[in-house]
């Protein structure tokens, strides 16, 4: 699955015992915190404190669940590599760690983003299902730069800062919440702003990616995110071509 491959043995002492204090202290609060898929996934993977991930291991079981893998890559990758290995289900992760003095912040996302928080969540199907058309409809504009930007905001507000409502209580299901200690606490308080799921808001909503978020958008459910890829082109379609004058 792609060029790269896990060198499993070159991890050292220090990057397991970084991958379980990051590991431990996320699910200190996940358990009250995440979505049920996304505890239910870290069992269905087999993710523990103990150990990183070794992905010879982690892709058999995605497979399983839902078809889908992990292929390597060395770090931040263009927005046409990056949506073709999605539309092949295949999600791009990082295989390297950050140091113990990088433990509270990474101004780049590691393997413990794209695995840790990333992962557990594709073996639910509608949610690798929703993945994957919003990645073929990035590849249908991939010449269009405004338009990328547009769909990267639906990516944004859902796969990596989403939120979802179970059984009348607000969790987080976006990875970039997910592997944040301090935007767990921060994203379920009455400090940001709060809105239900709608595309049309947020293909009007730019995002930035060196702090918290001030809003954050909430779906009802998986199947609700993957039903509304067909507004995401319809929304998309009514947007100018190009990036409007300030």
């Amino acid at each position: 699955m792609g060029t790269l491959a896990q060198t499993y043995e070159n991890y050292t002492a220090e990057d397991q015992e970084v991958w379980n204090i990051l590991f431990k202290r996320q699910m200190e609060t996940l358990p009250e915190a995440a979505t049920q898929e996304f505890l239910l996934g870290l069992e269905r993977i087999n993710f523990t404190a103990d150990q990183i991930p070794n992905f010879k291991e982690t892709n058999p079981l995605l497979n399983q669940a839902t078809g889908w893998g992990l292929t390597v890559v060395p770090g931040l990758v263009n927005d046409d590599t990056f949506f073709t290995q999605l539309s092949n289900k295949l999600f791009p992760a990082t295989t390297w760690l950050r140091k113990m003095e990088e433990i509270d912040y990474l101004e780049e996302p590691d393997m413990f983003h794209d695995v840790f928080a990333h992962v557990p969540l594709l073996t639910n199907q509608a949610y690798v299902s929703f993945l994957e058309e919003l990645s073929h409809l990035a590849l249908e504009h991939i010449n269009n730069p405004w338009a990328i930007e547009l769909l990267s905001r639906i990516y944004w507000f859902t796969i990596e800062f989403g939120l979802i409502s179970e059984q009348d209580k607000l969790r987080i299901y976006g990875a970039g919440i997910l592997s944040s200690h301090g935007e767990t606490e921060y994203s379920l308080s009455n400090k940001p702003e709060h809105h239900a799921y709608n595309v049309g808001h947020i293909l009007d909503s730019p995002y930035r990616k060196d702090t918290f978020q001030t809003q954050y958008f909430i779906i009802d459910s998986y199947e609700q995110l993957y039903a509304s890829i067909g507004e995401v082109e319809v929304e998309l379609n009514k947007r100018p071509k190009h990036m409007p004058a300030v």
